[in-house]
């Protein structure tokens, strides 16, 4: 339960209404260095040492353009399904803070880098187009601390170390409805924004964060309703919990008689609640006209053509393509997409071996059970997708068991062998050959007159158990279907 005195609404009054959601997106490009200077923009360096005259906004310094931040920008732009713009315009937006030092953010306002775009989300097996109002450029602000109480004053500190780190904005339209689409749009917008590496999207340190406006209305309605906006979401988890509690609040609000009022919340995570923060800002209260220090921005269709041509395939492609091509069931295609480097390590596996199948359910299954247990992640493997490729080439081809092969996975891990070094090495390659096989059976058969009589009895089930000792007196190198046609065939 909350702790604030705000009502909540009951799941009856909630069905109601239809909420009207839109999120905005910031996210941290994958710069060396800041957007307007040549500052770095490593994370965890000591407080205030990442920054010189210009990112601490001081007289007379003057900003230079990042191009690699704004190729990174067209980039996610396209990747985004946006029209990039042949000229957007920097603008000052003004509003003061303790870690804004200079006054004011440069951003942009009327004329964005890229327009018009759309996400594709998969929600409860439907899919819906989510519109992405626009993509615009901007710098960071720096980072309040605040350290509590001492000697009875509150202390806050400032580290200027994000000050002018580059950001992309990505707006989306009204188009959501419900918490669980505005986690998977932002999931979405994740996955294709690390697919072309233009940002880690690390939340934990700040390199992707979330602002989420919210209203509800009657269902059936035309008009939105008043808007709250909740800011600095900086988890999936949260990003849910906070829509959940603030549309409940909102239509409590509502079905009491009163109104939503305008305004920026913040959401407390320990208390499950959102909490009033200030009222919300127009457009016109931040003052934007043009940055008099930067020309405007111009790309053109060559410049723009050649990072389209160098981008990787996206993963809805792929995803597609592994359907299509590959023969992959649609839950594979989305676990083996999930990441690029995912993606491609399955390519390569599945090239190596020949079968996509076959290595689709090695990489989801004993690859990432290995990978989770050494607490790595795939571009650590210690089994390269060439390896891999190369045991289930031997399974094909009835030189290896599955059961062989497993033996086998863990010590290609341990030694970066591959498998026919290891098979070769011990000798553990799958037996097949009848007369090797057949006096193992001759043998078996002699030690379990019991079990014998009963299959012949009728019990065929007994056959197993016979099958089981051939495996356990070949080491285990037994072809399993080459054992249960000969033993079959003896026993008849």
């Amino acid at each position: 339960m909350p702790s604030g005195t705000e009502l909540l609404a009951s799941p009856e009054q909630i069905a109601k209404y239809e909420p009207v959601i839109g999120l905005e997106v910031h996210v941290q490009l994958a710069t060396n260095t800041k957007i307007f200077c040549g500052c770095p923009t490593s994370f965890g360096a000591p407080p205030n040492s990442n920054v010189c005259p210009v990112c601490l906004g001081m007289p007379g310094a003057l900003p230079v353009l990042n191009k690699h931040a704004v190729e990174l920008a067209i980039e996610a732009s396209l990747a985004l399904n946006c029209t990039v713009n042949p000229k957007s315009i920097f603008a000052r937006k003004n509003y003061f803070y303790p870690d804004l030092p200079k006054g004011y953010q440069i951003s942009q306002y009327d004329q964005p880098l890229a327009e018009h775009g759309f996400v594709e989300i998969h929600v409860n097996g439907e899919t819906r187009r989510i519109g992405v109002t626009r993509v615009h450029m901007e710098d960071d602000a720096g980072k309040s601390i605040h350290d509590g109480f001492k000697d009875s004053e509150r202390y806050t500190y400032v580290d200027l170390n994000r000050s002018g780190t580059p950001l992309i904005e990505i707006v989306s339209e009204p188009d959501i409805r419900t918490s669980d689409e505005a986690h998977a749009y932002l999931t979405a917008v994740k996955e294709v924004l690390q697919y072309i590496n233009v940002s880690t999207c690390d939340m934990e340190k700040g390199h992707l964060r979330c602002d989420a406006n919210v209203s509800v209305r009657i269902k059936g309605a035309e008009k939105f309703g008043t808007k709250a906006e909740v800011k600095n979401l900086n988890s999936f988890r949260f990003l849910k919990m906070a829509l959940d509690h603030e549309i409940a609040r909102q239509v409590a609000l509502i079905e009491g008689g009163g109104r939503v009022v305008q305004e920026t919340r913040l959401y407390d995570p320990d208390a499950d609640e959102t909490v009033s923060m200030r009222s919300k800002e127009h457009a016109h209260d931040y003052r934007y006209f043009p940055e008099p220090d930067l020309a405007p921005l111009r790309v053109s269709e060559a410049w723009m053509s050649s990072i389209r041509d160098q981008m990787p395939e996206l993963p809805a492609s792929r995803r597609k393509r592994f359907i299509d091509e590959l023969g992959l069931r649609e839950y594979d295609a989305q676990v083996l997409t999930a990441t690029r480097a995912m993606s491609e390590y399955f390519e390569k596996a599945a090239a190596a071996s020949g079968d996509a199948r076959a290595a689709a359910n090695w990489v989801m299954g004993d690859l990432s059970a290995l990978l989770k247990q050494e607490g790595k992640e795939i571009e650590d493997s210690p089994i390269s997708a060439e390896n891999l490729g190369g045991l289930l080439k031997l399974i094909a081809s009835g030189k290896l068991s599955g059961k062989l092969a497993k033996d086998i996975f863990p010590k290609m891990a341990a030694s970066g062998e591959t498998a026919d070094v290891i098979v070769q090495r011990e000798g553990i390659e799958q037996i097949s050959d009848t007369g090797a096989l057949g006096k193992i059976i001759d043998e078996v058969v002699a030690a379990n007159p019991k079990q014998v009589e009963q299959y012949r009895s009728g019990k065929t089930q007994v056959i197993g158990f016979l099958v089981g000792q051939v495996m356990k007196a070949s080491r285990g190198q037994a072809d399993p279907a080459v054992v249960n046609k000969m033993l079959a065939e003896k026993l008849s």
